[in-house]
């Protein structure tokens, strides 16, 4: 059953994690290293079952193939997920003995943030290996992702505004923001600066609170935000939240946000189209914080990292404009974007399969 999973899905790897002294039960998902090593966060969530850990792992090691493919990165995707919950679950043992896993795999994965995980986790994580990003500025790296994050969600809703309305003024619209947690809450900051009327919401009520009292935002309930009267729906948490159900109660012009896997179906992709409504693919627009923690493998630099956020805005335009060009939805266009470099450099390199000890920042060069 899982080769079946596996054959249908692409992936190249799958390594599932356990130590029974730590705690520990995870799953490394290594989908598609014909661009370079895979690169893609640790997520630590309590999943139901160990096949829904499994699912998850799956689709976003995926998800990750096509963002790095779609941003120009010399990548693969991966994915790692830790079982457990992250309110109290955490220890210097868990992580320490996922390191050591994913030291094992000699390069082909890069570990670093993602749901769940913070700076903190993965200086545990570093102890065991160095093919770790997304460290404490005290270790040469980044640190936390989510305004690199927030400001490359920012320049895809340019493009998305421009290919929809003809010009990027973001104050001049109106935008729903679903989820303020770290990206979101960036995110929802610099629609205010910029002047624009935000409707937020959230499980947590002391971050809607936060964007209410600091940033001037008008807060509803989480079904509402559905219903809101705005410009834009700006998903940024929960993954499938344009369905089926939710897709005949909008009045947005555009969805652009920096959830994952926003599209709960193929056909929700479609039907978006068929009302009109320009949806700018999930995975091309929050590709900063992947841009980000990529710079660390030759040495991280702030300023080279905001240039490379801008490049959201160029391949927004472009998968645009295969959208148009080739009559097939957004979501298709990017996918064909990421598909046509992946298969047009399988053709001159094969799968990354690790080159020994990492050199990052100093430590590591020359991957790929």
């Amino acid at each position: 059953m899982i080769f079946e999973t596996l054959a249908s899905t692409g992936h190249e790897e799958v390594v599932f994690c356990h130590n029974k002294d730590a705690g520990l039960k995870a799953i490394i998902a290594i989908h598609n290293t014909v661009l370079g090593p895979a690169l893609g966060g640790l997520r630590m969530w309590p999943y139901k079952t160990e096949q829904d850990a499994l699912n998850d792992v799956l689709r976003l090691s995926r998800g990750m193939t096509y963002k790095a493919a779609v941003s120009g990165l010399n990548l693969g995707g991966g994915k790692g997920v830790i079982i457990g919950d992250p309110s109290k679950d955490k220890s210097e043992a868990l992580f320490r003995a996922f390191g050591r896993y994913v030291n094992s795999l000699n390069g082909r994965y890069i570990t670093a943030e993602d749901v769940g995980i913070d700076v903190n986790d993965m200086e545990w994580v570093l102890k065991e290996t160095d093919f770790v990003t997304g460290v404490h500025q005290v270790h040469g790296g980044s640190g936390d992702p989510s305004p690199f994050t927030a400001y490359g969600t920012l320049q895809g809703l340019m493009a998305t505004l421009n290919a929809k309305f003809g010009n990027e003024e973001v104050g001049k619209y109106s935008y729903a923001v679903q989820g303020v947690g770290h990206v979101g809450m960036e995110y929802v900051k610099l629609l205010r600066e910029h002047g624009a009327k935000v409707f937020v919401t959230d499980i947590n009520k002391d971050s809607v609170q936060r964007c209410v009292d600091e940033f001037g935002c008008e807060a509803v309930s989480l079904d509402d935000i559905y219903d809101v009267d705005a410009d834009v729906y700006s998903p940024c948490a929960l993954g499938g939240t344009v369905n089926h159900s939710t897709i005949p109660r909008f009045k947005f012009k555009a969805i652009c946000g920096a959830a994952n896997n926003q599209l709960a179906t193929e056909d929700c992709g479609d039907e978006v189209e068929r009302r009109g409504i320009i949806y700018a693919p999930d995975y091309a627009v929050n590709a900063g914080g992947l841009m980000n923690v990529s710079l660390e493998i030759d040495g991280y630099n702030r300023e080279r990292a905001m240039r490379m956020m801008r490049t959201i805005y160029h391949n927004l335009g472009k998968i645009f404009a295969i959208s148009k060009r080739d009559n097939i939805p957004s979501y298709k266009a990017a996918d064909r974007m990421a598909e046509e470099r992946i298969q047009t450099i399988g053709k001159i390199r094969l799968p990354h399969m690790g080159n020994g000890a990492p050199r990052f920042l100093g430590r590591m060069r020359g991957l790929g």
